[in-house]
C-alpha cells in the first residue's frame, strides 16, 4: 500500500472510526500525517500525530477516500461533496445508490465491520458500486484487514442480511454469556467466578472453532453423540426453542437494515 494515500474518517472521533483509523496506523496501510478525522463537539486525545477538523468538507478535501463511521439517522444530514473519491460507508442500511447521490461520486462501498475492530478481529463484509475499480478494492481489503478478516459480497441483499449476522456478531456471544454468568450465579458461583469460567469457555470455543477442521454442526454431533452432560444441555436448548430464537432475531435484523435502508 503506497504511503502517499490519504485517508479521512467523518466520525473519527466516535468509537468504531477511531478502531479503524487506529488500525490501518498499525498495519501501515497509510501514515499519521496522511490520516485526517472529523470530530462534532470537542477534539479527543487518540492519535495526536493525525489531522483532527470539526470541518468534515475540510477532511473530504483533503482525503482519497473517505470513510463514513457516523449514525445512519446523523448521516442523512451530512453534506459532504466527495467528487472523485473513494466513498466507503460503516453504517447500517444505507444503499450504495444513496451514497453516491449525496455525495457526487460513482464509487462507493457498503461495508459492515463490528465491535471487534477493536483487536483487530472484526468480520468485516462489503460490496461496491459498479464504477469501483480494481485499485479501490485494494485499498478497502487492505483497511479492513487490519481490522480482522474481510469478504466482498455479491449484492447489497447480502449486506443486509450479515448487519444481523456478523455486524452485530460481538453481542450475541454477549447475550449468551450473560445468560450463563446469571444462572451460574443463581447457583451459589461468586459472580467473579462465573465470569472468568463463562469468558474463558466462549474464547476458548472461538480459537478451536478457528483452528479446527470440524465445521459447528461436527462438534456438536460429536458432543451430542457421547450423551453425556453437554448432549442433555443441547437437547433441552433445542427444545426449548433456541435455533428458532436464533432464527427469529437474525431475521429481525435483516429486516431492520433493509427498512433502514428504504428511509435513506
Amino acid at each position: 500500500m503506497s504511503g502517499s494515500l490519504r485517508i479521512g474518517v467523518i466520525g473519527g472521533a466516535g468509537w468504531l472510526g477511531g478502531a479503524i483509523a487506529g488500525a490501518v496506523l498499525d498495519a501501515g496501510v497509510v501514515k499519521a500525517s496522511d490520516l485526517a478525522l472529523s470530530y462534532r463537539r470537542e477534539k479527543p486525545g487518540i492519535l495526536p500525530d493525525a489531522f483532527w477538523t470539526a470541518d468534515n468538507q475540510e477532511l473530504a478535501d483533503r482525503s482519497d477516500v473517505i470513510i463514513l463511521s457516523v449514525r445512519p439517522q446523523d448521516w442523512r444530514s451530512l453534506k459532504v461533496d466527495a467528487c472523485g473519491k473513494l466513498v466507503i460507508s460503516v453504517m447500517a442500511g444505507i444503499r450504495l445508490s444513496s451514497l453516491c447521490n449525496n455525495h457526487q461520486t460513482e464509487r462507493a462501498v457498503r461495508t459492515l465491520p463490528n465491535a471487534a475492530a477493536e483487536v483487530g478481529l472484526s468480520y468485516t463484509p462489503w460490496v461496491a458500486s459498479p464504477n469501483v475499480r480494481e485499485d479501490d478494492r485494494t485499498i478497502v481489503r487492505a483497511i479492513f484487514e487490519a481490522c480482522g478478516v474481510q469478504d466482498e459480497v455479491a449484492s447489497e441483499s447480502q449486506i443486509d442480511y450479515l448487519t444481523g449476522l456478523s455486524g452485530s456478531g460481538p453481542a450475541f456471544p454477549a447475550l449468551l454469556a450473560l445468560a450463563m454468568i446469571e444462572h451460574a450465579k443463581g447457583q451459589g458461583l461468586s459472580a467473579e467466578v462465573a465470569h472468568r469460567a463463562v469468558v474463558t469457555v466462549l474464547k476458548g470455543a472461538g480459537r478451536l472453532m478457528e483452528r479446527r477442521e470440524e465445521c459447528p454442526s461436527d462438534v456438536v454431533r460429536t458432543f451430542v453423540d457421547y450423551r453425556g452432560t453437554t448432549a442433555a444441555a443441547i437437547e433441552e436448548m433445542r427444545a426449548s426453542g433456541f435455533n428458532d430464537a436464533v432464527s427469529r432475531g437474525l431475521s429481525a435484523a435483516f429486516q431492520k437494515s433493509v427498512s433502514m435502508g428504504d428511509a435513506s
